[in-house]
């Protein structure tokens, strides 16, 4: 038994005794033990368990009568999030878990999740969930969660919960049994990236870019740049597992600012700035806000240039004045560059559909965007025109002419 693989489950044993048991002999039956974990606030587990909701209030420094007397219960439950995760890193610290499976509905998915939106990518995550059929988000963040519909609520043992659960405990046995070893991510001094921003509208760009880059021997990871991929971008470079950052699909900042779909939160574009590494700066996809389906759009931003995309996202056409704004903030950060940092400017077209003939083509806003750029940007900080488009080959092939610059330009043991 102590060779078996161990996963955890996150409970709360008060209202989801029967279900975690289940969940356990699923997983027993596929040879993989598990811990449970209950933090549970209000009742008491009727079975005995691993690690108990006392255990888990007294990780935070607090009693469990403490914890039930704070309100209101998003609080309490905050706290119990805070002690659960303590001890969930002292088990991974001492490898004795592969992987983490949580159930509930929005009290016990935000419970679970809250734990393990902080472990690292690649650690299977698993959360059965009620909520797993909205926008997840918030519950997902920037981590490798697979979310799981619990169809109705974990309410009891029948023939749907019985299959739901099952399959939970199955995808979790899969992905721990797959495993080799320990390291999730190599560690940042041991693999160093080229990271790399792109939307659907700038993908030709970004492809061209990254076949290069890996046929001269580079590792490439792409951020989907809908919010969480550049928040996820971000967090990578922050914890050091990237060498060079081609921010080729700058739109987040212009949905952060303006009030688009896509907010990747104000911070969006400042971590290589602040970690001083090398980074290209390229607006592309900032000729548009996302939003939802035309009609709202239509409401939300009256009197623009639309493009319907499908029935649920809508791209708005960016104001000059809101370039201009933009280019005013991107200088403004850039001030505190500890690193490298250039400007290419594709005059020739933002993203695809800012092309000629296409509903967002402006020409006269990209040149306002180049020059309040060349304003505001400190001294010393490249600015690079080009009359392609972002979307040709030439334009590609220029960045990559300008990356290679910099590269010769560092100090040998960089």
């Amino acid at each position: 038994m102590s060779t078996k693989l161990k996963v955890l489950i996150v409970a709360t044993m008060d209202t989801k005794s029967k279900e975690t048991l289940f969940l356990k002999k699923c997983l027993e039956a596929q040879d993989v033990s598990a811990i449970v974990i209950d933090a549970g606030i209000r009742g008491e587990s009727p079975v005995q368990v691993e690690i108990t909701r006392q255990q888990v209030a007294a990780a935070t420094g607090k009693s469990l009568g403490e914890i039930q007397h704070l309100k209101p219960e998003g609080i309490a439950l905050n706290a119990m999030v805070a002690g659960a995760t303590k001890l969930v890193h002292d088990l991974l610290e001492r490898k004795i878990i592969s992987g983490i499976i949580g159930l509930g509905g929005s009290m016990g998915t935000t419970l679970g999740t809250g734990i393990m939106r902080t472990l690292p990518v690649g650690f299977p995550k698993v959360m059965i969930s009620t909520m797993a059929s909205r926008d997840t988000r918030l519950f997902v963040g920037t981590k490798d969660i697979m979310m799981l519909h619990s169809v109705c609520d974990l309410a009891g043992l029948n023939i749907v919960t019985r299959a739901v659960l099952r399959n939970g405990a199955l995808a979790l046995a899969g992905m721990v049994k797959g495993l080799s070893g320990d390291e999730f991510m190599p560690a940042p001094q041991q693999h160093q990236l080229i990271a790399i921003s792109t939307l659907g509208t700038t993908e030709a760009c970004a492809l061209r870019l990254r076949q290069k880059l890996e046929a001269d021997g580079k590792e490439v990871v792409t951020f989907h740049t809908v919010g969480s991929g550049g928040q996820a971008m971000d967090e990578l470079i922050d914890q050091g597992h990237v060498e060079f950052v081609l921010d080729i699909s700058l739109h987040e900042l212009v949905d952060n600012m303006f009030g688009g779909d896509y907010d990747a939160g104000h911070a969006r574009g400042r971590a290589s700035i602040r970690k001083g590494i090398s980074t290209i700066f390229v607006p592309g996809n900032v000729d548009f806000l996302v939003t939802g389906p035309v009609e709202t759009a239509k409401k939300q931003f009256p009197g623009r240039a639309y493009h319907i995309h499908n029935s649920a996202i809508t791209a708005v056409r960016t104001s000059r004045q809101e370039l201009m704004e933009l280019a005013r903030t991107l200088a403004g950060f850039c001030k505190d560059a500890k690193g490298p940092v250039a400007f290419l400017i594709p005059l020739g077209g933002f993203s695809a559909f800012d092309s000629p003939g296409e509903t967002l083509e402006d020409k006269g806003a990209r040149k306002v965007f180049r020059d309040a750029l060349r304003e505001s940007l400190p001294a010393g900080i490249p600015i690079v025109e080009s009359e392609h488009h972002i979307n040709d080959p030439e334009f590609a092939d220029k960045i990559l002419d300008i990356m290679e610059g910099v590269y010769n330009a560092l100090p040998s043991d960089k």
